[in-house]
């Protein structure tokens, strides 16, 4: 990847999407990592930092998370709200579960990026602006993000990029290194990390930078099929594929009287 050319790739095309929506913005959510971090710093090229407004939305999240985001947010020079919804959402849960003996803790941990969207499209609404997308591709090809939570967005403008080749970009476009360097991890409970939760779905401890390597052999067909490993993330890549489209539909047929 040519960083520069690729950058201004991006660029261009988020440009374009804000003047074709006739949009006024950008709305990115800041967690804390270097996904969302690349977002808004792709977003400040494109629009300006005064046209682009992050929201920081802990949600029972530890200190580190909501700091890291506020660095983020000072270092790009853009504003920032701060909303704690942590106390909307425990209300949200109990009256949700009322008539379910125990809710489960995915079920949980989804309803948190769910609350985040419809947050993120409150401000957007209200200023005109488009909510940016911060998933990528080794995430999102195996589906590793809630349906209608994060993935709730108007565009996603760093989702063809693998996690090495985001850390490259942010290194580019000189994030601080304690974002790049920070192991990733969604905050959705104490301790949780991204690479801890991908392994355990798939049932073999593995890195990131191994999971871009063999999602790179599958889009390359540069792999052998066979191998239970690759068999595995190609199955969970096949389950996760309705979360990268739109909801199926019957297409109209005529059928006269």
């Amino acid at each position: 990847m040519k960083v520069d050319s690729e950058v201004k790739r991006i660029v261009k095309f988020i440009q374009e999407l804000v003047k074709e929506s006739k949009s006024n913005g950008i709305v990115v959510g800041l967690s804390g990592g270097i996904d969302s971090a690349l977002t808004a710093a792709l977003s400040v090229e494109a629009v300006r930092s005064t046209n682009v407004q992050a929201l920081i939305l802990p949600i029972h999240s530890i200190e580190a998370d909501i700091e890291d985001a506020k660095l983020v947010s000072n270092h790009l020079k853009i504003n920032y709200i701060l909303i704690d919804l942590s106390t909307t959402f425990d209300h949200f849960i109990k009256s949700l579960s009322a008539p379910i003996k125990e809710v489960k803790d995915l079920t949980k941990a989804n309803l948190k990026p769910r609350m985040r969207m419809c947050s993120l499209y409150f401000f957007a609404n209200q200023l005109n602006y488009l909510v940016a997308g911060t998933g990528n591709r080794s995430e999102d090809e195996i589906g590793y993000f809630t349906k209608y939570g994060d993935g709730g967005v108007d565009f996603l403008p760093i989702q063809h990029l693998y996690k090495h080749e985001v850390r490259e970009m942010a290194r580019y476009l000189k994030l601080p290194e304690k974002i790049i360097n920070r192991k990733p991890s969604a905050g959705l409970w104490e301790g949780q990390t991204d690479e801890g939760e991908i392994s355990q779905q798939l049932g073999f401890p593995i890195s990131y930078d191994t999971l871009d390597e063999m999602l790179e052999n599958i889009d390359k067909n540069t792999y052998n099929p066979n191998n239970p490993q690759y068999k595995t993330i190609n199955e969970l890549r096949r389950k996760n594929r309705h979360k990268l489209a739109l909801p199926p539909a019957l297409k109209r047929v005529e059928t006269g009287d």
